[in-house]
């Protein structure tokens, strides 16, 4: 599984702990949605988790340690809230996805519900931002990872839009057995898409 274990960071020795003693674990193939408001460390967990944020104190591990080949991509992959900020703007979307490692026959075999195949030479201000989210999407997906963090991915989203990101993600998850983390103001939409919901709670003291 996906663990963290007595989590703890800060920004700065002096600065006081956004993560205190967190223990949280996902399971492959399981869906858990994390509740909670702005500001309370939710976002930090998820870039712990997916290894672009070192933690002052415990230790977060993926299936109990185990190595993954060199080179490999990270087996935690992180969709964040805004797609535009998670592109080069100057890239075509066949060139974002070919970022994660993907060849042109592994794009090409992509669900076009996914992505459109009539996307892939176009830039990201070309499409809308839920397909863009899409194609972020597709790009975690395509480094065939064993968990994802989905950070407030569709909070920017009309609900028709949500749903459809929704009821593709999970597909393709659940079909691949890979464990998910979805962060989100959103309790009910929590409830929905996830197997069991977290509600934040941090507790902010010196261990």
């Amino acid at each position: 599984m996906l663990s963290a274990e007595d989590v703890w960071v800060r920004y700065g020795p002096r600065s006081a702990w956004v993560l205190a003693g967190v223990d949280l674990a996902v399971r492959p193939g399981e869906v858990v949605g994390l509740c909670g408001p702005s500001g309370c460390g939710k976002s930090t967990l998820g870039r712990v988790l997916a290894g672009f944020l070192d933690a002052d104190r415990g230790r977060v591990t993926v299936d109990d340690g185990a190595r993954r080949p060199r080179r490999a991509p990270h087996p935690v992959q992180l969709v964040l809230q805004d797609p535009q900020r998670a592109v080069d703007p100057r890239w075509t979307v066949r060139a974002v996805l070919a970022s994660a490692g993907a060849g042109p026959a592994e794009i090409a075999a992509l669900d076009p519900r996914l992505v459109a195949p009539a996307w892939l030479d176009r830039h990201p201000h070309e499409i809308s931002g839920g397909e863009l989210q899409r194609v972020n999407l597709a790009r975690a997906l395509l480094a065939h990872p064993r968990y994802l963090v989905a950070d407030e991915i569709t909070a920017s989203l009309d609900a028709v839009t949500q749903a459809r990101i929704w009821r593709l993600l999970l597909a393709h998850c659940r079909a691949a057995g890979i464990g998910v983390l979805a962060i989100a103001h959103d309790r009910p939409l929590l409830e929905v898409v996830a197997d069991r919901v977290v509600d934040w709670r941090p507790v902010s003291a010196d261990p």
